[in-house]
């Protein structure tokens, strides 16, 4: 052993380098399975399921505990996808084209309104409250004595009409921060994000959507709570506004 080699011409160093070679060969594989979970296995825009990536790149299937008592969840779960039916078009008729809703554009999931499937329950903090409420409903969280209580104030909407009024806020209890505002339109309440707004002047200005369209916003199923795809759907809706509230939104600058 006096020249370094203990089993013909392989040494200890070249050892260890095909070592190193295997283990990063096989981190990478077993990195690249633990990544094809969540969404997987992908499919084409018509729903068709691509190709696995067979047994090297394939993910075995994993079941985390949700907290709170949730139950479980499976992934990758091919009979768990969400529904592609949406109310859209192709603009041309070819690969590539963008798709451009048929119905109402602030619904059908599209562009910028467009939403994920979320949770059919409310967000909760670490003790398994629901993190989101009414102002109203606490008196843990009260409105700064410098700052300007909304509450009361006209909500003013992209066309320049009064949508509604204010009539409570809905707050983070875990951040302690506004999340939504309840407009009360007269006939029906809703919320607002309340990072799209704007107080000035003794008014909320909201320009996302027209006064109109409140009448559309995505309703709670449960009174005092608000649902993660409640949320999902209701961001969605003032987002998409910003593109399709108004024609003259959709057009080119220049």
């Amino acid at each position: 052993m006096d020249n370094g080699n203990f089993v013909g011409t392989v040494d200890v160093a070249e050892l260890a380098l095909l070592l190193f070679f295997l283990f990063f060969f096989a981190l990478i594989v077993w990195i690249r399975r633990e990544d094809r979970r969540e969404g997987y296995p992908l499919e084409e825009e018509n729903g068709k399921l691509l190709p696995d990536g067979g047994p090297l790149g394939k993910a075995p299937t994993k079941t985390f505990i949700l907290p709170n008592g949730k139950g479980t969840y499976s992934v990758p779960n091919a009979n768990d996808r969400d529904p592609v039916d949406i109310a859209a078009k192709q603009r041309e008729p070819f690969n590539g084209s963008p798709y451009i809703p048929t119905g109402n554009p602030l619904t059908d999931g599209i562009g910028p309104a467009g939403y994920a499937q979320r949770a059919k329950w409310p967000d909760q903090d670490a003790h398994g409250h629901n993190r989101l409420g009414p102002l109203s409903a606490t008196d843990k969280i009260s409105i700064a004595p410098l700052s300007k209580d909304p509450r009361g104030l006209p909500v003013i909407a992209a066309d320049g009409k009064t949508a509604g009024t204010v009539s409570d806020l809905w707050v983070d209890h875990a951040e302690h921060v506004i999340r939504y505002f309840e407009v009360d339109t007269g006939s029906v309440k809703v919320l607002a994000p309340f990072n799209m707004a704007r107080i000035w002047g003794g008014r909320v200005l909201l320009d996302a959507i027209n006064a109109e369209d409140y009448a559309g916003v995505p309703q709670l199923s449960t009174p005092g709570e608000i649902t993660r795809d409640e949320e999902e759907r209701i961001m969605a809706y003032f987002g998409g506004g910003y593109l399709y509230a108004n024609r003259d939104r959709q057009e080119p600058f220049i």
